[in-house]
């Protein structure tokens, strides 16, 4: 089965109209089976947010929700408003019950920095996330190509795999070590997640601009394109059950019509390193 859906459904104009905010969700989940909330990484939402939502959708509506930034490693200095990480994690797991307990949660993502690249610390920091997940379905998304790297990629999905990890596979622009290439594999039989970043190589490092985050996502799909993931989704769908595709290309407005479109194709829906570097993803003593 592959789903399509956006990142979002809040800002996604070309789908409402004059519709309000609050009314929103419910439009949106007459388009669209699945949602990406990325409300979440910014701060952990309050438990009454997503049993709004839970109820404002239909049984079979599903979300995936992104992992808060401390959990993650992006705050770089800025103020954490927990005090331990086991204090994080638990708010995270409280947060997100009503979805859990509704049957509706698809899986969480966990979108790493582009400064989080391939060593063992970062694997250690991996597995330990993970273990702090529990049960809960986890998504892996890299944004360092290190962990593609051609001595580290088979080691890296074969650790996702062991580890239970969801891989992501992404696309976007190649634009240096802070991207990464598209790595068409399933790590679970069962989820395999797909994020739409568009192929804005200009503005995919425009991180001093004040409107960066436009920038970055400014792109339309071709048709040709999407026809190229239409075939990829279907031998992703070979080895996961479950394919969600997600369009995170909302700087103006190309989400909506390229996910359109991909529903419409798919009818409806040894290499030298030392012994140390190549132990990296050992479990650590």
């Amino acid at each position: 089965m592959i789903k399509v859906g956006l990142t979002g459904f809040g800002d996604h104009d070309e789908l409402y109209g004059r519709i309000k905010p609050a009314d929103r969700l419910p439009a949106y989940s007459a388009h669209f089976s699945i949602v990406e909330i990325d409300s979440s990484f910014y701060a952990v939402q309050p438990v009454r947010n997503y049993a709004k939502w839970v109820s404002q959708t239909p049984e079979d509506f599903g979300f995936i929700i992104k992992a808060y930034q401390g959990m993650t490693g992006h705050l770089r200095g800025k103020k954490n408003y927990f005090d331990t990480a086991e204090e994080m994690f638990q708010a995270f797991h409280t947060s997100i019950e009503p979805v859990t307990c509704a049957g509706k949660l698809i899986m969480t993502l966990f979108q790493f920095p582009p400064w989080f690249d391939c060593t063992k610390e970062n694997v250690d920091i991996l597995r330990e996330t993970r273990e702090r997940m529990r049960d809960v379905p986890c998504a892996l998304e890299f944004r360092n190509s290190t962990w593609y790297s051609p001595e580290y990629r088979d080691r890296t999905l074969a650790f996702m795999k062991k580890e239970g990890w969801i891989h992501t596979v992404v696309d976007e622009p190649q634009a240096g070590i802070g991207s990464i290439p598209i790595v068409s594999v399933a790590t679970s039989p069962e989820l395999t997640y797909v994020r739409m970043h568009g192929r804005n190589a200009k503005g995919w490092h425009q991180s001093s601009h004040p409107e960066w985050r436009k920038l970055r996502y400014l792109y339309r799909y071709s048709t040709e394109e999407l026809t190229e993931w239409q075939d990829r989704l279907k031998e992703l769908e070979k080895d996961s059950k479950n394919v969600y595709v997600v369009f995170n290309n909302n700087s103006a407005g190309d989400a909506t019509p390229n996910a359109k479109e991909l529903q419409a194709l798919l009818g409806g829906d040894d290499s030298g390193l030392s012994p140390l570097q190549l132990d990296l993803f050992d479990h650590s003593s």
